[in-house]
């Protein structure tokens, strides 16, 4: 078919008017569910510290003689004291004056949007560095502090492959872990975790399992005692195929299972927030810089530290395929 000569049509028109929506559609991930379940609290140094301790083994042979006289006593167990460094996390916004001022569409201010959006990029770059595998450094003028992350604290409920555990025994630690080879999580590797952090004194009914997401599905494979969570109400509604496992019900208590996007898919972190916190140098806040030219500057920025209070009653496995 072909039209008549001389038709007008839009494609030759002048002077179409726009039609833009004012909505701008972003889907990208805000969960951040291990730094979201953490407490917060202040700290006014830079290297922040705390004591951890122990009870000596049980002592099955615990027995004495009637009126026998004590001529020696055991050798006293000191505390051990740790700490974290905390790091300075920024971003930075750089908006000309013309494009603030300008007519836009889906937001009337191009530096308050980049503001939000930053802001919402720094909580996501703290669940990545939470759940990083980096040592502490105390930093110098022309070396960044940087906080000692969970990879580089977690050493007595652990299972790692060709891989290897930190060795510190007090201070920060400086080291991260040492990757290993990847193997794929198994349900024999995951129960020995949780004997061990039960063994060790932990909370299992605490705890939350992060993952990433290739082990997030390993798992709702595993063929032992779970539960399998799903709503159930009158509406009728297509029968649902329930395949995944949010609740694993071990011999040592139950386990709550998350997925978290900005993790190591090659760790699994066990977490009892009661044990993990965020000291907070100097909270969040957004700096207006000083103007050198024709644009509008900003500074969003948190000084903080991750501490771990005991690691021994959180847990990981590692070398994990993803």
């Amino acid at each position: 078919m072909a039209i008549v000569a001389n038709t007008q049509t839009r494609y030759g028109a002048i002077g179409l008017r726009e039609r833009l929506s004012n909505i701008i559609y972003d889907i990208s991930p805000m969960e951040t569910p291990i730094v979201s379940s953490m407490g917060k609290s202040g700290t006014d140094q830079t290297i922040f510290e705390w004591q951890t301790d122990d009870l000596a083994a049980v002592d099955t042979g615990n027995a004495h003689l009637e009126g026998d006289d004590i001529t020696s006593f055991p050798a006293a167990s000191p505390t051990v004291r740790v700490g974290n460094y905390t790091q300075i996390s920024r971003k930075l916004v750089l908006v000309s004056g013309t494009l603030d001022r300008v007519n836009k569409a889906g937001r009337a201010k191009e530096l308050s949007r980049e503001v939000s959006r930053r802001g919402r990029e720094m909580k996501r770059d703290f669940e990545g560095i939470v759940t990083a595998n980096l040592g502490g450094d105390a930093g110098g003028t022309a070396t960044a502090r940087q906080t000692a992350t969970l990879g580089a604290w977690l050493k007595t409920n652990t299972s790692h492959n060709s891989g290897g555990d930190p060795t510190y025994t007090s201070g920060v630690p400086a080291a991260a872990r040492t990757d290993g080879t990847p193997r794929t999580l198994t349900e024999t590797i995951f129960k020995a975790v949780v004997q061990s952090m039960w063994t060790a004194g932990a909370n299992i009914d605490a705890m939350t399992a992060y993952c990433g997401p290739q082990n997030k599905q390993i798992i709702s494979t595993f063929s032992g005692v779970v539960t399998r969570n799903f709503d159930i109400s009158n509406t009728p509604r297509p029968t649902a195929v329930i395949a995944a496992v949010d609740v694993y019900v071990s011999d040592f208590g139950t386990i709550r299972i998350a997925a978290d996007r900005f993790q190591r898919e090659r760790d699994l972190w066990f977490i009892d927030p009661e044990y993990v916190s965020m000291k907070v140098l100097r909270p969040f806040q957004t700096i207006k810089l000083a103007k050198t030219g024709d644009a509008e500057k900003r500074m969003l920025l948190q000084e903080w530290g991750l501490m771990v209070s005991q690691e021994a009653a959180l847990g990981g496995i590692f070398d994990l395929g993803g």
